[in-house]
């Protein structure tokens, strides 16, 4: 097939780790969550002055750390119990070598979920209303995160004979898409400006759970869609037919809760302005 498509674009192969220090080195995977946290922390604290005010920037910098355990533990939990728990019950401390890879988008979101609960619980504000910065910044540690699938050269797509199709190391010789460039595209830059937009020209902000809940649904679309591109786990396959991946079984409910918030968002008056 690659003989026949002379437009395969040549996979670049970028080292997955950016320094080599002893037996330490600093991965691209590693610097692309911390990217992520980082700038979405920026973004938060400039936006949780605008009103309504829901915390203030130092209550933001106090949340980051709290944001960061729920990412990396229901991350990696999540894939753990998600996708491999034979593996990991056969050799339990391997779920701790986190910078081999293996984090669950959707682990990720139970372990914020549960973050946002107790650190609103503790300084006594909306849930929703935290909820809702968290949502406005969560797109961009997905785009980083699908740009260290990219450069690890894993989670690659399905054998295409589209001009674009490139040939990953360890994804065998036929030409692929790239699915990890679709998905940071998708769950990352168009769902942050959906996001934006929400935020800034509708009365989204002042109704508690609204952007959380476009969030969800929109991520939900996006990564059902992205699933059709991408090649299914090599240790799953698909679920249902040549059609039904874990990714999509697992956005539904994320769907689901995504609509409910926003119904509930509807229902409820607008809080005031401040």
């Amino acid at each position: 097939m690659t003989a026949m498509n002379p437009l395969v674009i040549p996979y670049p192969e970028i080292d997955p780790v950016l320094i080599q220090l002893g037996p330490f080195g600093i991965r691209w995977y590693a610097l692309a969550y911390i990217a992520g946290l980082v700038i979405g922390w920026q973004v938060m604290r400039r936006v949780c002055e605008q009103s309504p005010r829901v915390l203030t920037p130092t209550k933001i910098d106090d949340f980051l750390l709290w944001a960061a355990l729920g990412v990396i533990i229901g991350g990696r939990m999540g894939f753990v119990l998600f996708y491999k728990p034979a593996f990991f019950l056969s050799s339990p401390w391997s779920i701790f070598t986190v910078w081999e890879g293996g984090m669950s988008f959707h682990g990720g979101l139970l372990g914020v979920i549960a973050s946002i609960l107790l650190f609103a619980l503790r300084h006594k504000t909306d849930p929703f209303m935290l909820s809702d910065l968290v949502a406005i910044v969560a797109p961009l540690g997905l785009f980083f995160g699908r740009l260290a699938n990219f450069i690890n050269g894993e989670l690659w797509g399905r054998p295409t004979d589209v001009a674009w199709g490139m040939i990953f190391p360890r994804g065998g010789p036929l030409p692929r898409h790239p699915s990890q460039l679709y998905q940071a595209t998708f769950e990352g830059i168009l769902l942050f400006l959906l996001l934006l937009a929400v935020w800034k020209w509708s009365d989204g902000r002042r109704r508690p759970g609204l952007l959380t809940g476009v969030f969800c649904m929109g991520y939900a679309v996006a990564r059902i869609v992205g699933e059709i591109f991408r090649e299914p786990d090599a240790f799953l396959g698909f679920l249902l037919g040549n059609w039904l991946t874990m990714g999509m079984l697992l956005s539904l409910p994320v769907l689901a809760f995504g609509a409910w918030l926003v119904a509930r968002a509807y229902r409820n008056e607008p809080v005031p302005a401040s």
